[in-house]
């Protein structure tokens, strides 16, 4: 009769959605809560030498550190962090003595198959239980996989794991490489899955492995409230009432539950994890599921536009997440053809004027009345930014966002500014799309920005404002419309709110900007 085991990886894979900011007491909480729900082995976070130990954290420099917060009384538990090749100098790793971790989680890349190899090796002869966790499955072809079967049967682990990194693994991939290891693994060697569930797949996965008839120890990992990056984990509050029900299982799920209601609800209000369309896209293009975050992120795609960013990316770039080489790609689709007689044509209809820019900030609304007596002034040109003011007829919408282009809808072409990342639907003004873009990362590409910026460039005498409040944490204060309301984290909203009083300070310096409606989170200068 197979052994299924249970292994949580809330305090590792969890981190990935609060910065491992769990706090040294919940830390504690949770461990205990899992000891006490029957989990077989807890995962207790990263062992990496990349970052400085703080005590609030699960990352740790030594194990010593994460003795702290094992229990007294271990039940028979296994205890386990992982450690991502190439972050920790194993020579600094102690022999094994019982007093901390009993096994160590040993992940690579492909690309790394050698290094990590001989890393594992030197790691099991310290006495420690290796856990080989070879990422990303699907990279590997049939024949690449059962070599590194092979070499994994030279080393001997204590158990060798079928990693589905990106939440891709349909069933019929995850039995085709289970029956590459379930044939070809050495005997006496546990076999482990990882999951995501970009797809929604884990929980259907792990009860496939669960019913299949086969004599090989199983470790099935997963996480409390699926707690993990994107799409998140396998849930272990719904995986262990499975094996209750279907294999004998003896755990106690209520623990848990008290853990999501005391710990994790918090987070999860903080920085949602779980099924999303990006997720769903990152999985079907088989790329890192931080490509899909930082696309959704920019909040200016639809899901065609991210799906053929997704096409163009090249193959060896896909497995591991690489900021700049996304951005560029990025840039690239959004940048491309801009009309070229555009910008003559709005400089002699803007030059040495006052510009007033309506943004879609709630103050646009209460202080209408002093808007539409500004933009009635002699020598004032007013420009809507990513929307049609309900209040009078700007003089120009201007557009640098696909998915406000679609919300806007037809008969607005002869006011239109786009930019060049937006398709050609009649239009009568196209501007280039790179040259308009700010420092700030998080407000590289706003369109308030990317407008003010523009008129500088035609020329205006000086510039104001109207609606550029900032952004609040609560959605619902944001825009002047409700169907324009943007969801995003409370720390992306605070690092745009700085973004853009950096960037307007410095656009301050080429051109008087002044604000007519009240800001609430921004300001002219850098703070």
């Amino acid at each position: 009769m197979k052994e299924i085991r249970v292994l949580d990886c809330t305090l590792r894979d969890g981190g990935y959605c609060n910065d491992c900011h769990f706090g040294f007491e919940n830390e504690k909480y949770i461990v205990e809560s899992l000891v006490q729900a029957g989990v077989d082995i807890v995962e207790c976070g990263f062992l990496t030498q990349k970052v400085e130990y703080r005590e609030d954290y699960s990352r740790y420099t030594s194990l010593d550190q994460i003795a702290r917060i094992l229990p007294q009384d271990r039940q028979g538990k296994l205890f386990v962090v992982l450690m991502d090749y190439g972050t920790y100098n194993v020579e600094d790793l102690p022999n094994w003595d019982g007093s901390s971790v009993d096994g160590i989680r040993v992940t690579f890349h492909k690309k790394d198959l050698e290094p990590a190899l001989v890393l594992a090796e030197k790691i099991k002869a310290k006495g420690y239980k290796v856990f080989l966790q070879p990422m990303v499955a699907l990279s590997y072809t049939d024949r690449e996989y059962l070599e590194l079967i092979e070499k994994a049967n030279a080393l001997r682990p204590y158990a060798f794991y079928l990693v589905d990194s990106f939440g891709t693994m349909k069933r019929k991939d995850m039995l085709r490489f289970f029956y590459m290891i379930e044939h070809n693994l050495a005997e006496g060697i546990c076999v482990g899955f990882h999951s995501h569930n970009n797809l929604q797949l884990a929980y259907a996965n792990a009860q496939t492995l669960t019913d299949l008839q086969t004599s090989r120890s199983l470790i099935i990992d997963s996480s409390i409230m699926g707690m993990g990056r994107g799409a998140g984990n396998l849930n272990s509050e719904l995986f262990l009432d499975y094996l209750n029900d279907n294999a004998g299982g003896q755990y106690q799920v209520k623990p848990l539950l008290r853990v999501i209601d005391r710990v994790l609800d918090g987070f999860y209000q903080q920085n949602y994890w779980g099924y999303s369309l990006p997720n769903y896209l990152s999985a079907s293009h088989n790329v890192h599921p931080n490509y899909a975050l930082f696309l959704a992120e920019k909040n200016t795609l639809t899901v065609e536009n991210m799906d053929k960013i997704f096409d163009a990316m090249a193959p060896e770039k896909r497995s591991s997440f690489d900021r700049a080489y996304m951005e560029e790609l990025y840039l690239r689709y959004m940048d491309r053809s801009a009309g070229e007689d555009s910008m003559a044509a709005l400089g002699q209809a803007v030059k040495g004027k006052r510009a007033l820019v309506i943004a879609p900030g709630k103050s646009a609304r209460v202080q209408k009345e002093e808007i539409a007596a500004f933009a009635g002034e002699e020598d004032v040109v007013s420009v809507g930014v990513n929307f049609d003011y309900a209040y009078f007829a700007t003089d120009y919408i201007f557009l640098s966002n696909l998915r406000r282009m679609e919300e806007l809808g037809q008969g607005y072409e002869d006011r239109l500014i786009v930019t060049s990342n937006i398709p050609d639907q009649g239009a009568k003004y196209h501007v280039g799309y790179a040259g308009l873009l700010s420092q700030p990362e998080a407000v590289r590409d706003n369109a308030g920005l990317m407008l003010i910026k523009l008129l500088i460039q035609l020329g205006v005498k000086e510039i104001w404002l109207a609606g550029m409040d900032g952004y609040s944490h609560d959605a619902n204060e944001n825009y002047v419309q409700e169907q324009m309301r943007m969801t995003a984290k409370n720390q992306t909203l605070d690092a745009m709110n700085q973004g853009m009083c950096q960037a307007l300070g410095e656009l301050a310096k080429q051109v008087p900007i002044h604000f007519l409606t009240e800001p609430k989170y921004v300001t002219l200068g850098a703070n």
